[in-house]
């Protein structure tokens, strides 16, 4: 079973199309990764839609790096199925 790091490392892999192995908790999205306002808007919508989830602008304004999304989703798995 993959963690949720996995998942969003995998996301974000295909998304950006980079090599996974570059993906790291610590890996600022926009600055490490050169994620878009276009790319982040993206990913976000194909996590909500993947895991049925609505994620609040106020969530968003706190993700600056892979971890920030990863302990998001992290905190919502009691109240979702993720």
């Amino acid at each position: 079973m993959k963690t949720m790091f996995e998942k969003v490392q995998a996301i974000l892999a295909r998304q950006l199309r980079k090599d996974p192995a570059i993906i790291t908790p610590a890996s600022r999205i926009k600055r490490d990764l050169g994620a878009d306002s276009i790319d982040i808007l993206q990913l976000l919508m194909r996590i909500e839609d993947q895991y049925g989830i609505v994620i609040p602008d106020k969530a968003l304004a706190t993700f600056d790096t892979v971890g920030d999304v990863v302990a998001y989703l992290e905190k919502q798995e009691g109240e979702i199925n993720i």
